[in-house]
């Protein structure tokens, strides 16, 4: 179990520093490279483990992927047309959007596949994907239960008849849900008429951006979007990108810049797509020092670097969109808040509030006062100085990432166990966070 010791901060952070790549976008990259006609090159990929079993699974399926170094790729298209059977089961390990963007494909295909997974993705319900594929046509079965209505996994996929496409859908969702959004449409381009899918609000859509860069028959209008293949050409070239870098890593690097008095922190080529960019609305709220830089677009999706400073934070009353948006950043937010004059309150969604509960306990243990209640989560903040903590991550590199950005604000050296669940999401956090100026060690199992 890896340890880290994290000593105050002796002096302010300073530097520019880059984060790694966003691994939803990087996944996007790699299948529309693999579906694209041609050469595809992708720089700046992120060494997670969705991106590894992403490329498994389309090896499987036929795709050519080399790389040139372990985050620039060259991928040969096939097209939309061309994948092949795979010999054996598809592990998508514990990613859900690579198992649902694969399926969404697999579903229009005229051979038959299967989609496995493991962790937390081998017991998940995939009821909202699977019944909506099953609507338009799609052969979507559960091979490891005895009931053929089981939605969860192994998914044994098609193959569809000869001759026989995927029947136009229109889907509305119960829920804001990016991965079921993008299965659908990515289905929705072989199918013999149109996709609608409505969700009750715009979530992450870098499925629609891509589709749209790629000039692919898209329209997106507020949480409504289409998709219509009639009279489109079924095809796109393969292209060259960078991916921009993970939004959530650098939320981590802007909290630390505003727990250490002086500090000025540029984090470079980040994400910032304004429906999964929550974490800079709170910021903002909070009065953290925060400038973003815009420049230009990739694949459709907006690219800045982010200023950081140390600004004294304030109280904030938080909920609603940008918490739904904030995603893995939302414990670097809590962070902030636990130096913020006065008590924050962070109203709780369903599906934030175990990360809540995790981010308390820790706030807890750096004695930040903590106080859960119906309307969601009250942070007194402390000021500067904290105390010092013995905590463990928990096995979340989020929970883990944002004790060591509090350890920095305290009055001695703070230990974060099992904190090497950090390096799956942000392999160089430490060195990232010792170029920047902190002094710490990690004690290794």
């Amino acid at each position: 179990m890896t340890t880290l010791v994290v000593h105050p901060a002796a002096r302010a952070l300073s530097g520019s520093v880059p984060v790694p790549g966003d691994t939803a976008i990087a996944l996007r990259a790699i299948l529309f490279g693999a579906l694209g006609r041609g050469e595809t090159h992708a720089a700046g990929l992120p060494r997670t483990g969705p991106v590894a079993a992403l490329a498994r699974c389309l090896r499987a399926l036929g795709v050519g992927i080399r790389e040139a170094s372990p985050a620039d790729w060259v991928i040969d298209g096939v097209g939309l047309r061309g994948l092949r059977a795979p010999d054996a089961p598809l592990d998508c390990g514990d990613c859900v959007a690579a198992a649902s963007l694969l399926a969404g494909v697999l579903a229009a295909q005229h051979f038959a596949s299967c989609v496995t997974g493991s962790g937390a993705l081998a017991g998940l319900d995939l009821t909202s994907l699977v019944a909506p594929l099953r609507a338009r046509g799609a052969v979507v079965v559960s091979s490891g239960a005895p009931r053929a209505e089981s939605t969860r996994l192994p998914l044994a996929i098609g193959p569809l008849a000869e001759g026989r496409e995927l029947s136009p859908l229109e889907h509305t969702s119960e829920v804001a849900d990016p991965r079921v959004k993008g299965a659908l449409l990515l289905s929705g381009l072989y199918a013999d008429g149109p996709t609608i899918f409505r969700e009750p609000s715009v979530s992450a859509d870098h499925t629609e951006r891509i589709l749209a860069a790629l000039d692919a028959p898209i329209r997106a209008i507020g949480p409504v979007v289409r998709v219509d293949p009639a009279g489109w050409s079924g095809a796109w070239p393969a292209f060259r990108t960078t991916v921009p870098g993970d939004r959530a890593a650098a939320a981590y690097l802007v909290a630390a810049a505003q727990l250490v008095p002086g500090s000025r922190v540029t984090v470079r080529g980040v994400a910032t797509n304004p429906t999964c960019s929550g974490f800079l609305e709170i910021a903002r709220d909070l009065g953290a020092g925060l400038h973003v830089e815009p420049h230009g677009e990739v694949l459709g999706e907006p690219i800045a670097d982010l200023v950081a400073w140390c600004a004294e934070p304030r109280a904030a009353t938080i909920g609603g969109e940008p918490v739904a948006r904030a995603g893995d950043a939302l414990p670097a937010a809590c962070a902030i808040a636990a130096v913020a004059r006065g008590t924050t309150r962070i109203r709780v969604l369903e599906d934030a509030s175990t990360t809540l509960d995790a981010a308390a306990t820790v706030l807890r243990a750096f004695g930040v006062e903590c106080t859960a209640g119906a309307d969601g989560l009250a942070i007194r903040g402390r000021g500067a100085s904290l105390a010092p903590a013995d905590v463990d991550g928990g096995g979340d590199p989020y929970i883990a990432m944002a004790a060591s950005v509090l350890a920095l604000a305290a009055s001695g050296p703070s230990r974060i166990r099992n904190a090497g669940v950090i390096a799956a999401r942000f392999p160089k956090f430490v060195a990232t966070l010792r170029a920047l100026g902190t002094s710490i060690d990690v004690q290794a199992p």
